[in-house]
């Protein structure tokens, strides 16, 4: 069973190292690539304002943060829903980044970094398998004609939501709803067997011609002599 979780953050503004903050984390969970519903969604208040550009990004204000919990009162609950499992990011640099940042002002309770060798960017899948186009989240949902209508700003868990779907077609494409693809089929290898448990061998099938419809077939074959190919597929009644 392959668990993969797909991971999208707001924040206060562009630049982690200079002071903007992580204000929303949104993750939904995929088995062998199919959402589960399974998804973690926090805000989170950065203790110090929302950026003009940012919040006409995602439309999310001071006074809606300022009674939400501080990151370090969420991060052991966002950590056990990740547990070990892979990251899916969309241009990961920048919300590892974020994170990162967040887990260092932990001080001594900081948990490790996240690791970007261990994270599946999809911007950079995409740039692979469409070099040249772009590839922003917008571009590929038209691209895979992926539903985008309920979405008027960028929030975390929509936009991770949408990502898994994006995710999948990078892939090779969409995976059934129903969980299929997490269901393993048994092979059974051996011969088959009887009732009584004996080995069951080839068999001839029963002709479903005539008698009148094999003679006529047999008096076919005789006008093509004896070197025909068809004589080595006969029968000891002489039908094939």
């Amino acid at each position: 069973m392959l668990r993969e979780i797909v991971l999208d953050t707001e924040t206060t503004g562009t630049d982690a190292k200079n002071g903007d903050r992580l204000i929303e984390i949104g993750c939904v969970e995929l088995i062998n690539h199919v959402q589960t519903g399974a998804f973690f969604h926090k805000q989170v208040n950065p203790m110090r304002p929302v950026s003009q550009g940012a919040f006409a990004v995602h439309g999310i204000s001071d006074a809606m943060l300022a009674n939400k919990p501080v990151f370090a009162d969420i991060v052991d609950e966002f950590r056990a829903f990740c547990r070990d499992s892979p990251l899916v990011i969309h241009n990961a640099p920048f919300d590892v980044g974020f994170l990162n940042m967040e887990y260092a002002r932990l001080g001594a309770a900081a948990p490790p970094p996240i690791d970007l060798s261990d994270v599946i960017d999809t911007l950079q899948l995409a740039r692979r398998k469409h070099t040249g186009a772009s590839n922003t989240l917008d571009a590929l949902c038209v691209r895979y004609g992926i539903d985008t209508t309920r979405r008027t700003k960028h929030g975390a868990l929509l936009d991770s939501q949408i990502l898994a779907e994006v995710y999948v077609e990078l892939l090779g494409g969409k995976q059934t709803s129903l969980g299929l693809a997490a269901i393993e089929i048994p092979v059974e290898t051996g011969p088959a067997l009887a009732g009584d448990g004996t080995p069951i061998g080839p068999r001839r099938l029963r002709h479903r011609l005539t008698p009148e419809e094999s003679a006529r077939h047999a008096a076919f074959l005789a006008t093509l002599g004896p070197a025909s190919v068809w004589r080595d597929y006969l029968g000891e009644d002489g039908t094939a």
